[in-house]
C-alpha cells in the first residue's frame, strides 16, 4: 500500500491530509507560530491516531512513502511585514535602481530595505582599495540595523562583479566567525537581465530565508531520527517539489495557495466546469485564483505583492482578510486585517489570551458554531470572551447594539472578499465559486452574492484542500542561462543546454535519480525589438537559427521532472434526489429573520443527491457552511457540495 501524507502550514492552522492507494483521511492541528517543527510533528502524531487508531508516529514514518509539505508563512510573512532587516548594496553607476525598486511598492521596499543602502563604485572593484570599500559598506548597513546583506548590481557584467565582491566578503567575514553577515547576491537566484526584477526576486527571498531555513532544517533532521525512508519534499509555488536543501525561500511564497489550485484544476475537470474562482480562507489570509477551461494561470516573471519577480507564479492573489483577522473601527468604519492573531493567541473566543474581535468571535455569537464540538471537539469555544471583544472594539465604537455588530461585521467581511474576487478575476455567468480552507465556506454565499455569483462548490475536503491538492506534484528543478549575440547559434545552444544539464543532473542526483529516471526539458524564450516573448520547445529537430531570427533578448530553460502526478480522477455530478433530514437545529442570528431555529446538516450524514435549501447550515468536523436564505444545496455522488442561489 502506498502511503503519503501531505502538510499544508497556514498561519493559525495546520492541514494534514492522508492519502493511500484507495482512501483518504484528514485531520488538522494548530499553527505553533513560536516553533513550526511543533505543529509540523503533532500534524504528524495526528496522522498516525487517524491510520491506526491510536498515536504511533514511529511507525508511521518507518511507513509513508512521502510527505509533502507547504506552506503559507512566507504569504503572511509579506503581508504583515514580519522578518528580517535588509541591506542592500548597488551599483554608484546605476543609484536610480533604489528609486526603481521603491517605485513598485514603496511600502514593502521601505518595511524590507528604507534607507539601508550602499552604493558601490563597481568599476574601482578588483583593486586593493575597492575591499575597504566593501568592508566600510557592509559595517555601515549592519549599524544601520541591517540583519541581512542583498547584493545585486545593475551593470551588464553584473554576474562577475558580483563573484569579485563574494570572494572579498569570504575573506574579510570568513564564515565560522560570528561576525559573519548572511549575504546574498542577486546573481545566485537568477540571471534575469531585468535588475529591477532581479534584484526584487533576491530581497524577497532573503527577507523569507531565515524563518523557512531554521524551520524546514530542523523538521528534516528531526526525521531524520526516525529513520524516515525518504527525504522531506517542499512543495513550491510553481506546482512541483524538491527536498530542502534544494529549495530557495522566495518558492515557498504563496505555495499553499499554489496546492489549492492544483486541486481547483481538478475539481473542475471532475465536474465539467469551464470557470471557477476559487477563494481559500485561512487564518490570515484568502487566497483568490482562477481556472478557466483547465488552465491556472501562470506567468513566467510571477508576481509577489504585485511585484514582478524573476520566477514564475500562479496569478493567486493574497487578500488580508480571514478567520482570524483583526477587525477594528477607524473613522467610524470597520477595518478588516491585515493583522492577524493567528493561533496563538487567536481570536478571544479561543482563551489563549487573545482580547481583539474576529470574524471567527463573530460567527461564535452569530450562532453558527457549536461551542463544544467545534474543531472536531478539540477546542472548547469561550462566548463569554468573544462578545467582550466584539463590545469593545466594534460595538461600542459603532454605538451599536450586539447583534447588529454582528451584521456589521459579517457584511463587511464578504463586502471585502468579494471586492477583492472582482478585482482580480473575471466573473461570468458560468462562474462557480469554490470555497475551501478551514474559513472558506463560512460566509461562501454572502461573498458570492456581493461578487455577482449565483454557485458555490464547496469540496468534501474544503477543510485541508491544499494539503490534497499538493498529492500528485511532481519533483522538478527549473535551471536559465540568457543567451549573448555570439550564443543564438546550434552550437551556442548546444553547449549552454549541456551545461544546464549538467547541474540538472547534480541536483537530481541529490533528489535520489539516476539518469534515465526523470525527464530534461528545454525551451528557448525569445524576446523581439517591440518586447513580445515567443517560446520554442526544443528537441532534436528544432531549428534555433529560424527562433533566433529578429531576437532583440534570448533566455534558454531547462527543467528536470521526475514524473509523480496521475490523472485518475473520476467524472462525478449534482443530482437532487432526496430531501435531505436533519434531527438537530442551532439558534442562529439570520440575515432576513433574525434569530431562529435553523437546521443542521452533518456532511458525514448525507448521501448522494440529498438536497435542502436555507437558511441552514452544513457542518463537518473542521468546516461549516453558512446557507443562506434564497440558496440551495446538493450533494454530488463524491459527496462535494454545491449550492444554487435562486432566480
Amino acid at each position: 500500500m502506498t502511503l503519503q501524507i501531505n502538510i499544508d502550514n497556514g498561519g493559525t492552522l495546520t492541514d494534514i491530509c492522508i492519502l493511500t492507494d484507495n482512501d483518504v483521511k484528514k485531520t488538522k492541528v494548530l499553527t505553533t507560530p513560536y516553533d513550526l517543527s511543533n505543529c509540523f510533528f503533532e500534524g504528524l502524531k495526528k496522522a498516525s491516531g487517524v491510520l491506526y487508531g491510536e498515536p504511533d508516529v514511529q511507525r508511521l514514518l518507518e511507513e509513508v512513502d512521502l510527505i509533502r509539505y507547504s506552506t503559507t508563512q512566507g504569504t503572511n510573512a509579506i503581508c504583515e511585514r514580519k522578518g528580517p532587516k535588509l541591506g542592500l548594496i548597488t551599483s554608484l553607476n546605476n543609484r536610480e535602481l533604489s528609486d526603481q525598486l521603491r517605485q513598485h511598492d514603496a511600502d514593502l521596499y521601505d518595511a524590507l530595505v528604507g534607507v539601508r543602502v550602499s552604493l558601490l563604485d563597481t568599476d574601482s572593484l578588483g583593486v586593493e582599495q575597492a575591499e575597504m570599500e566593501i568592508v566600510k559598506s557592509i559595517n555601515a548597513l549592519t549599524a544601520a540595523g541591517a540583519n541581512r546583506i542583498v547584493v545585486s548590481f545593475a551593470d551588464k557584467n553584473f554576474e562577475a562583479l558580483e563573484n569579485i565582491f563574494r570572494k572579498v566578503v569570504l575573506r574579510k567575514y570568513p564564515r565560522h566567525l560570528l561576525g559573519a553577515v548572511p549575504t546574498l547576491y542577486g546573481s545566485d537566484l537568477s540571471m534575469d537581465a531585468d535588475p529591477v526584477r532581479r534584484t526584487w526576486t533576491a530581497l524577497i527571498n532573503s527577507f523569507l530565508h531565515p524563518a523557512m531555513e531554521q524551520f524546514l532544517f530542523n523538521a528534516e533532521n528531526r526525521l531524520r531520527a526516525f529513520n524516515t525512508k525518504n527525504p522531506l519534499l517542499i512543495f513550491r509555488n510553481d506546482g512541483d517539489a524538491s527536498r530542502v536543501a534544494k529549495t530557495v525561500a522566495v518558492k515557498t511564497y504563496s505555495s499553499g495557495p499554489r496546492g489549492g489550485m492544483e486541486g481547483m484544476k481538478s475539481f473542475a475537470k471532475r465536474y465539467g466546469m469551464s470557470d471557477v474562482v476559487a477563494i481559500d480562507v485561512g487564518g490570515t489570509t484568502t487566497d483568490i485564483g482562477q481556472c478557466i477551461n483547465g488552465n491556472v494561470a501562470e506567468v513566467r516573471r510571477g508576481r509577489v505583492e504585485g511585484i514582478s519577480v524573476s520566477f514564475p507564479l500562479s496569478e493567486i492573489t493574497s487578500a488580508g482578510a480571514g478567520g482570524s483577522s483583526v477587525f477594528k473601527v477607524v473613522d467610524k468604519k470597520i477595518v478588516i486585517g491585515p493583522d492577524s492573531v493567528g493561533a496563538v493567541p487567536g481570536p478571544a473566543a479561543f482563551g489563549r489570551g487573545g482580547t481583539q474581535a474576529t470574524i471567527t468571535d463573530a460567527s461564535l455569537l452569530s450562532g453558527l458554531f457549536d461551542p463544544k464540538s467545534y474543531f472536531g471537539g478539540g477546542m472548547q469555544l469561550d462566548l463569554d470572551r468573544a462578545a467582550t471583544a466584539i463590545a469593545i472594539h466594534i460595538a461600542t465604537p459603532l454605538g451599536l447594539e450586539p447583534d447588529d455588530a454582528l451584521s456589521a461585521m459579517e457584511t463587511a467581511y464578504e463586502t471585502k472578499i468579494a471586492q477583492e474576487v472582482l478585482r482580480v478575476t473575471q466573473v461570468s455567468n458560468e462562474t462557480v465559486l469554490l470555497a475551501f480552507g478551514g474559513a472558506g465556506p463560512l460566509n461562501a454565499c454572502g461573498v458570492a452574492e456581493k461578487a455577482g455569483i449565483s454557485r458555490v462548490a464547496v469540496p468534501c475536503m474544503a477543510a485541508v484542500f491544499s494539503a490534497f491538492g499538493i498529492g500528485t506534484c511532481d519533483i522538478s528543478h527549473r535551471y536559465s542561462a540568457v543567451l549573448d549575440a555570439d550564443q543564438r547559434t546550434q552550437a551556442g545552444v548546444d553547449a549552454a543546454l549541456a551545461e544546464l544539464s549538467i547541474k540538472a543532473g547534480r541536483d537530481m542526483f541529490a533528489e535520489g535519480f539516476q539518469p534515465g529516471d526523470y525527464d530534461i526539458e528545454s525551451r528557448l524564450f525569445v524576446t523581439d525589438a517591440k518586447g513580445k516573448e515567443l517560446v520554442h520547445p526544443l528537441d532534436k529537430t528544432s531549428n534555433v537559427r529560424l527562433a533566433f531570427e529578429g531576437a532583440h533578448s534570448a533566455e534558454l530553460e531547462v527543467t528536470a521532472i521526475k514524473r509523480l502526478r496521475k490523472d485518475a480522477h473520476q467524472a462525478a455530478q449534482f443530482t437532487p434526489l432526496n430531501a435531505a433530514t436533519s434531527s438537530v437545529t442551532r439558534h442562529v442570528l439570520t440575515r432576513d429573520q433574525g434569530r431562529i431555529d435553523v437546521p443542521v446538516y452533518r456532511l458525514a450524514d448525507l448521501k448522494a443527491g440529498d438536497y435542502a435549501q436555507g437558511p441552514a447550515i452544513l457542518e463537518e468536523d473542521f468546516f461549516t457552511c453558512k446557507v443562506l436564505d434564497g440558496w440551495t444545496f446538493a450533494i454530488s455522488d463524491h459527496q462535494d457540495i454545491l449550492l444554487n442561489r435562486k432566480a
